[in-house]
């Protein structure tokens, strides 16, 4: 499977806009199967709690349907980051991917909020780290912190993921989750993670870029540096396979071990 990772700028309370220069990077992604956005790509990320509760859509709603005709016009999947409101009211920081038909694959809201940033803005996910097929190779989902948190990538592993996709918003002074983090998570897990960030900033918010997409041996394949670009790697299916006949830690776990990490 190839996928593409859009590092952009925040383009923020432009819901149109960013539709728009998302369906010219799509035109551009040949030969792609997956374009993976950055965290809340939609509607920007630092824009407030009053903002978000505005520009928050329903995982169906217009922006999605728009998401959707581009996927199948471009004949790629799209994971775009966005403010969700759901039934209830409550707001979410969600990732969606939409397929090459469609056809939405996943819905994710991310679960470990950051900071009182994250708090003023969003209700936290609940429990549900589901793992889909596409074109073959087996996904899950998370969200900036929530890879921070190595449960996390290791849940999804246990149940099959090969590929983990991470929208970001990752800032300065974090740089070193771009650079260290996102291999350990690959290498420790025996999986593909992608993780694509902005660049630039946003208000007082300044974005670290290195968005990259790491081998299941902790090599970056594809690495962005701080300024906008699309990178692109391609995932081998024979890579993984002799990372996990390597690498012994998911098989070598004690997880009988492992009870007081569920509590507080």
């Amino acid at each position: 499977m190839r996928i593409a990772l859009y590092q952009c700028q925040p383009l923020p309370l432009d819901v149109a806009g960013n539709l728009q220069r998302l369906a010219s990077i799509a035109s551009q992604a040949q030969d792609i199967d997956l374009l993976v956005l950055p965290e809340m790509f939609l509607t920007g990320y630092n824009i407030g709690a009053k903002a978000v509760a505005d520009l928050a859509q329903p995982c169906d709603g217009d922006a999605a349907l728009q998401i959707a005709e581009l996927a199948q016009t471009n004949g790629i999947a799209i994971a775009y980051g966005y403010p969700e409101r759901d039934l209830d009211g409550h707001i979410y920081n969600s990732v969606q991917v939409i397929d090459s038909h469609g056809k939405s694959l996943c819905n994710y809201r991310k679960t470990h909020l950051f900071g009182q940033l994250d708090r003023d803005m969003f209700s936290p996910g609940p429990d549900a780290f589901p793992v889909f097929e596409l074109n073959g190779w087996q996904l899950g989902l998370l969200i900036c912190y929530d890879l921070e948190f190595p449960e996390n990538t290791r849940r999804l592993a246990l149940a099959g993921a090969e590929l983990i996709v991470v929208p970001t918003a990752n800032m300065a002074p974090y740089d070193f989750i771009a650079e260290v983090t996102v291999r350990s998570r690959a290498f420790e897990n025996q999986c593909y993670v992608a993780y694509a960030n902005y660049c630039g900033h946003e208000g007082n918010v300044h974005y670290c870029g290195q968005s990259s997409i790491s081998a299941p041996n902790g090599q970056q394949i594809a690495v962005a540096e701080q300024d906008e670009t699309l990178i692109t790697a391609t995932l081998d299916s024979q890579q993984l396979e002799d990372a996990r006949t390597g690498n012994f830690y998911l098989a070598d776990r004690r997880p009988e071990l492992y009870t007081p990490l569920s509590k507080r």
